[in-house]
């Protein structure tokens, strides 16, 4: 049996058995795990852990089995800070300070120093912080790897030059945490380097800056995202789109007919299917209302009218509790036009729907429909509905006169 179905199954004897394996890929794996399905109270698993942390002969894995003790649990942690130091008794009471951890970081060795740095992490404590950023240019990778993930867990502007050297650092990983760092503290100063990492080789450090630099309150990442659309990697291009709506929804008012004339003129030129997908799963599932009506206004002017999806998820939203959405998507429809929108909206009639949406079906219909629509909407002139029944009658008007 795998170890996945082990960790599925929570049987963390059998994953404390694979610690003992000649492969260290394996033991890396099952630390891993451990740190996933075991707990505080499972002593035999944290010290098994303690055991791995402390002897294995791979770095890798001692570094897992760090990070699987942190995972577990403060005490956990505290357990192995007491292991690597020869403390014990009441060692507890020193330990939990970020003073005490923030000496641990110049400790000589390598498991303690990355231990102490997941464990600042934890801490609420602000002081910890400029000892994690000195810790980015310890010499180990791994070290400089856990300073970086908890340099990104305090937010904080303090940390931005540090992590900035740290994306050129060799190792990959560290290169993903500052980026990861730099994308949560998330101000202008902090996402300026990350426009560079769009071209970066590295498929995660190209997702991670494109889905950050939505966060901007200024329009300069619109054209640089606009080149990730036609990133190889699908992930990169979804990020790339999610981060250009949330442009649109932070900058300044007095920015936004021009941001949105450019992106509008950036997503035109990309590839269709890479920029309806996630506007379509923006507008059907996002929470964000501004999200919400930024990705309706967009598909009316970027999807194809046959595109199916695109024109369901509008007529979808036509019914939406936002009235703004809602009405971004009936004009949206209207721009659109076409069989597809006809027929869709046509659906959209019966009495099962909300009259609002109903309402909205109507007016879109005549401006866009044809003869089968004029038949159709004429079977709705005695509709139950007021507003219903008015947007016939307009709707019949228009259409029976040759059109708006």
């Amino acid at each position: 049996m795998s170890l996945y179905q082990h960790a599925r199954d929570g049987n963390a004897e059998r994953l404390r058995d694979a610690l003992g394996s000649d492969s260290a890929a394996v033991r890396r794996r099952a630390a891993e795990f451990l740190g996933e399905v075991g707990e505080e109270s499972d002593q035999p698993t944290v010290e098994g852990l303690l055991r791995t942390a402390t002897t294995d002969d791979d770095p890798e894995v001692r570094g897992a089995a760090v990070d699987a003790l942190d995972e577990i649990g403060e005490a956990a942690l505290q357990q192995l800070l007491e292991e690597l130091t020869g403390g014990g008794g009441d060692s507890e009471a020193e330990w939990v300070t970020a003073r005490k951890f923030a000496r641990a970081l110049e400790a000589d060795r390598p498991e303690l120093r990355m231990a102490a740095a997941n464990a600042l992490g934890r801490l609420d404590d602000a002081s910890g912080l400029q000892p994690l950023v000195g810790a980015l240019d310890d010499e180990d990778p791994r070290v400089r790897l856990r300073a970086a993930q908890a340099c990104g867990t305090f937010a904080d502007a303090r940390a931005v030059p540090g992590l900035r050297e740290r994306l050129e650092d060799e190792e990959p990983r560290v290169r993903r945490a500052a980026a990861n760092g730099l994308g949560t503290i998330g101000t202008d100063e902090a996402l300026s380097p990350l426009l560079d990492l769009l071209d970066d080789g590295d498929e995660s450090i190209r997702r991670i800056a494109a889905g950050a630099l939505g966060k901007a309150s200024t329009p300069e990442p619109v054209e640089p995202l606009a080149r990730a659309l036609g990133d190889e990697s699908a992930v990169v291009r979804n990020a790339a789109v999610y981060s250009v709506i949330e442009l649109l929804s932070n900058v300044p008012t007095q920015q936004s007919h021009a941001v949105r004339d450019q992106v509008v003129s950036e997503l035109k030129a990309a590839d269709d299917a890479t920029v309806v997908e996630p506007l379509v799963e923006i507008l059907t599932d996002g929470q964000q209302p501004r999200q919400r009506r930024n990705a309706a206004w967009i598909l009316g002017r970027v999807a194809d009218p046959d595109a199916s999806a695109a024109v369901e998820a509008l007529a979808g939203a036509l019914a939406d509790e936002d009235p703004q959405t809602a009405q971004f998507a009936a004009t949206s429809l209207k721009s659109l036009g076409g069989p597809v929108v006809e027929d869709r909206l046509l659906d959209k009639l019966g009495p099962e729907h909300p009259e609002d949406a109903r309402a909205k079906a109507v007016f879109v219909l005549g401006q866009i429909g044809g003869q089968e629509t004029l038949n159709r909407l004429e079977e709705y002139a005695d509709d139950d509905s007021q507003a219903v029944r008015k947007r016939v009658f307009s709707a019949v008007s228009k259409l029976r006169a040759g059109g708006p």
